[in-house]
């Protein structure tokens, strides 16, 4: 089945002859959680659409856990788990029925549902209907199907977008747990801050290119206090004609739910 975990081998997209991600490759293996780090336009989600099978890749190929997107399609998506960015429910359906459908396209039984929901605090809104719920509790329940059906690969893009700090704090505890369960995370995000305290690896990205990587231990052991985003501002300014993004000096967390 070759090997386990994710591997990006020279993928690049190119959209109406623009490059938006150009060529890189990259192995995440089993229990490791890898953050892809820049500001908007950087290629953060592109690479995840594309790692999802929602996007093919103009060039290179794609492998989870020895499937290649494109092939055996089916096999391929059960090894994802996946949280867009921006997804709108049905939002005349409750919590509990939002829940309950994507439980049973995935064929899984009520008590995981109700698990799960309680998992992302949201039990108790269980009978609340979708379209009151705030950007935090949405974002909680796109984790929720996310992670339903313990996939080997949880693919999240930006997912403490909306976040209080309560709910960024516990999410990081919860991808914790994933990685000690033996399974991989692959995350978007612009709040370096997070990175840190959740990720093993970390992809820096800009206009579409790969600018760095590594281990975030060593980024944070070489910047000290300044971390992760002291790193970005100092990749960045290398740039030829790229001014430092507010994404890049580690945006604090904040928002609703």
């Amino acid at each position: 089945m070759g090997e386990k975990g994710l591997e990006w081998e020279k993928i690049s997209k190119t959209i109406r002859g623009n490059m938006v991600v150009h060529p890189f490759s990259f192995r995440l293996p089993p229990g490791r959680v890898l953050a892809l780090a820049g500001g908007n336009g950087a290629g953060k989600s592109t690479i995840l659409r594309m790692t999802v099978g929602l996007l093919r890749p103009t060039s290179g190929v794609i492998r989870v856990n020895g499937i290649e997107t494109g092939r055996r399609t089916r096999a391929y998506v059960e090894q994802i788990g996946y949280m867009p960015d921006d997804f709108s429910f049905s939002p005349g359906l409750t919590a509990w029925e939002t829940i309950a459908f994507f439980a049973g396209l995935k064929g899984l039984d009520q008590k995981r549902a109700r698990d799960v929901l309680e998992i992302v605090g949201l039990g108790a809104e269980r009978d609340k209907r979708v379209g009151h719920f705030s950007k935090g509790m949405q974002q909680r329940l796109l984790f929720a199907q996310a992670i339903l059906a313990e996939p080997p690969i949880l693919v999240l893009d930006e997912p403490t977008n909306g976040l209080d700090p309560y709910w960024v704090d516990t999410l990081a505890e919860l991808l914790v747990g994933v990685k000690k369960s033996g399974r991989s995370v692959v995350f978007s995000t612009h709040q370096l801050d997070v990175a840190e305290q959740v990720a093993d690896e970390v992809i820096f990205l800009n206009r579409g290119r790969v600018i760095s990587s590594g281990a975030v231990e060593s980024f944070c052991t070489r910047y000290g206090a300044g971390g992760l985003a002291a790193a970005f501002a100092e990749l960045i300014r290398k740039e030829p004609g790229t001014r430092v993004a507010s994404e890049g000096r580690g945006q604090r967390r904040g928002g609703s739910g």
